[in-house]
């Protein structure tokens, strides 16, 4: 048994691969949000504030692409799961991390070779939006990744 081990990261390249994308798809939706990346150690990778972006959403995507990558679930899961509202046996979770802790869709999980690599999170339009335009971020890294080749990202 080693001592440590090897966690695989999402590169800046990578990461910059997947805010043009979800830009993209923000500018064909005609809304600006803020796009943020993060790496498997849920640490800030990239971001990119449209111009229009509401100011509010900034951390909100941060802590979404945070959280995805943390519990390595979309936050979409938590959007009205009974376990996490009132009454339910986690209720309380958005309060963990200092707060960090996103209930809300828009922050995804990005996976290379089955290893949660480092999120994607998007806020400032409905949830549902803000999943569509992560999900272009993640696509595009799933293109990424196949012209690749497999090569590390």
């Amino acid at each position: 048994m080693a001592a440590t081990r090897n966690l695989p990261c999402l590169s800046l390249e990578a990461a910059k691969i997947a805010a043009a994308a979800a830009e993209d798809k923000a500018k064909q939706m005609g809304i600006d949000f803020n796009i943020a990346l993060v790496d498997s150690t849920l640490q800030l990778l990239h971001f990119v504030r449209m111009p229009n972006a509401k100011l509010t959403s900034v951390h909100i995507s941060i802590d979404k692409a945070f959280t995805a990558a943390g519990h390595r679930l979309p936050t979409a899961s938590y959007s009205g799961n009974k376990t996490f509202l009132p009454g339910g046996p986690a209720y309380g979770i958005h309060n963990s991390n200092g707060g960090r802790f996103m209930l809300i869709g828009g922050g995804i999980p990005i996976t290379v070779d089955g290893a949660i690599v480092g999120a994607i999170g998007c806020s400032t339009g409905t949830p549902a939006q803000d999943v569509e335009v992560a999900m272009a971020g993640v696509e595009a890294v799933e293109r990424f990744q196949r012209r690749k080749g497999g090569a590390k990202l």
